[in-house]
């Protein structure tokens, strides 16, 4: 690939705490608009996203015309042997999870491939997604209770996806699911800079391409967005929200939504960041010509062994990846490689505690 982004940075000047209540231009600090917007006073871990999430003063990024063509070239190109294995009038979909799964352990991958239904902890963080899409456009008071409720409420209504599930939970199912996603609105207040209407703050994005005619399609849900593109500046912010601890291939299921907003929109965002809510902490990444590379570079193998693993039978074999998930699969009693892990990983937790 010989296109590459423009950045271009302007004199470096000190950034003072963001005043809220004013226009926000792509989270950049602005002059309040009047009296009537009264500015709000952050945490310090609320300032501490917010100037990791900010856009330097005077810098600007902007990223060829032609790049989404050229990225699209390149994984059609990447693909089209392995399609031949696809069988007619089928189509290959193609999520962060499912490249996510065909990188880690294929045996489980293949045991577990496809949708194995709701539980609580699944079903919190589309309540809690749904809850934050309300508080952005919320009028008046709201606690994270009432919106969590409210947000369960709209899901029963819609009677499809997790709210069938939701429909059917017994009272101990709900109460969990409750409470778990009343525990995630709550943090994501306290640690997150209030959303502001002039951010365009979009929770629950959807976001497909569709490649080889719509034989393969991309497809994601990103958790939240900020911010819009500018003609061919990058501006937008693609976060994830996520309890427990960072992982590296956190990144790339966000490079893998940079590069399905490049091909839908022409302009690739400008960062992607994942939100740990237990921790409060924001992993954040600029977007470059390479984190775009590495996505169709990663899509293109993911797509390749989904076909090969699927399609090609017998004469393929699964790759075992032993790991923490081990501890929750299926296959564990039965599986060698994982029973090994397991007892190392064993050993060494008794190690430590005797230190």
């Amino acid at each position: 690939m010989t296109l590459s982004p423009t950045d271009t940075e302007g004199v470096s000047e000190a950034v003072p705490p963001l005043a809220y209540g004013c226009a926000v231009d792509d989270l950049t600090p602005s002059s309040p608009t009047g009296d009537e917007t009264p500015a709000l006073t952050l945490s310090p871990a609320q300032q501490d996203v917010l100037e990791l999430l900010r856009r330097p003063p005077g810098r600007v990024l902007t990223f060829d015309a032609d790049l989404r063509h050229q990225l699209r070239v390149e994984l059609e190109e990447g693909v089209a042997e392995a399609l031949g294995d696809l069988p007619d009038g089928q189509e290959l979909f193609v999520s962060k999870s499912s490249l996510a799964a065909v990188f880690g352990c294929e045996a489980r991958f293949l045991h577990e491939d496809g949708f194995g239904g709701w539980t609580p902890a699944m079903a919190r963080g589309t309540v809690a997604h749904r809850a934050i899409e309300l508080s952005t456009s919320w009028r008046g008071a709201s606690t994270p209770t009432l919106l969590v409720d409210v947000a369960i409420e709209r899901l029963i209504d819609e009677g499809y996806g997790v709210g069938s599930w939701l429909t059917e939970a017994d009272q101990a199912d709900l109460a969990e699911v409750r409470g778990m996603s009343v525990e995630r609105v709550t943090t994501f207040e306290e640690c997150f800079p209030p959303l502001q209407p002039e951010w365009r703050p979009k929770p629950e994005s959807k976001v497909k391409a569709y490649l080889a005619g719509g034989r393969v399609v991309l497809q994601g849900k990103v958790d939240l967005t900020i911010g819009v593109a500018k003609g061919l500046e990058a501006r937008k912010v693609l976060l994830d929200l996520k309890t427990g601890s960072f992982h590296a291939h956190h990144r790339d299921d966000l490079r893998f939504y940079a590069l399905l907003e490049t091909l839908k929109l022409g302009t690739p965002p400008r960062l992607l960041g994942t939100y740990e809510l237990d921790a409060g902490v924001l992993h954040r990444e600029d977007v470059t010509l390479d984190v775009l590379v590495s996505a169709v570079r990663r899509t293109i193998d993911g797509v390749i062994r989904l076909v090969q693993l699927r399609h090609g039978g017998d004469e393929v074999t699964p790759t075992l990846r032993p790991g923490g998930l081990c501890r929750f699969c299926d296959l564990a009693d039965s599986c060698d490689a994982g029973k090994e892990w397991l007892r190392k990983a064993d050993e060494s937790a008794g190690e430590l505690l005797d230190l």
